[in-house]
């Protein structure tokens, strides 16, 4: 996942709103969001290497999504980053206490979201302990939490006019479908080739190799329960698929 835009406790009647680009290697197998066999109250996209999920909610109770901070050349961790989400969305822990009980030296580098009805946390393994959200509209690319990337900072925008017209989703993966590149002055210098800086300004990636693997709408209506849809893109940026997905309250 490498772009995350969440809206926290920031509109009365949806206190979680999030819309998510996840960019991967196109060779890396995955499986399209849906009930998972271990607990099927849990849904969201599967890493079918690894195991893990990039994102997930279990009913409107618990959420939790992850990216990897950009670090060429960095050693891969030893655990999956992905086995982040997926634990916390099996397990009991409360978001806090969860978050701050990591450890994250197995992995390589990460942002983590963890959340409840109560709090949202935020944890990455190279800024320094937890932190719970006030609420607000945040945003993640592959650095540090609203770090001024261009793409965050234009999907970021793009995203606050767009809760005014929740429930509707399709403004949102508007948002996330935009391929514009930055340009060169405003790039950042994260130690990849221009070429590459370039491709991964965009919001929506697409590269022959690397890119959007699957866009993902998730909003929690104050009532209770939930509405997911993920979009599912092949390496040509082409729809191969939509999964809908929700629950009522009670």
């Amino acid at each position: 996942m490498c772009l995350i835009l969440v809206a926290w406790q920031f509109l009365p009647e949806f206190p979680l709103v999030v819309a998510a680009n996840r960019d991967e290697y196109h060779s890396r197998p995955s499986a399209a969001a849906g009930p998972w066999p271990e607990d099927p109250r849990v849904v969201g996209g599967r890493d079918l290497e690894a195991g893990g999920s990039w994102l997930g909610t279990r009913g409107g109770e618990r959420f939790a999504a992850v990216t990897n901070i950009r670090e060429p050349g960095a050693a891969k961790g030893r655990v999956s980053r992905g086995l982040l989400v997926r634990d916390f969305l099996l397990g009991e822990q409360e978001p806090g206490p969860c978050a701050a009980a990591l450890d994250g030296t197995a992995h390589a580098g990460f942002n983590l979201l963890l959340g409840d009805r109560h709090e949202l946390c935020y944890r990455s393994n190279r800024n320094g302990g937890a932190r719970v959200l006030q609420p607000g509209i945040y945003g993640l690319s592959n650095h540090l939490l609203d770090t001024p990337w261009p793409k965050l900072l234009v999907a970021r925008s793009r995203f606050r006019d767009a809760l005014s017209e929740l429930p509707a989703l399709e403004p949102f993966f508007a948002i996330l479908a935009e391929t514009g590149i930055a340009p060169d002055r405003d790039l950042p210098a994260t130690g990849l080739v221009l070429e590459w800086e370039r491709a991964l300004s965009a919001i929506f990636v697409r590269t022959p190799t690397y890119g959007t693997r699957a866009s993902t709408v998730l909003i929690w209506p104050r009532s209770g329960g939930y509405q997911l849809e993920e979009r599912q893109f092949d390496r040509n940026g082409l729809l191969q698929g939509t999964a809908r997905l929700g629950s009522k309250p009670g």
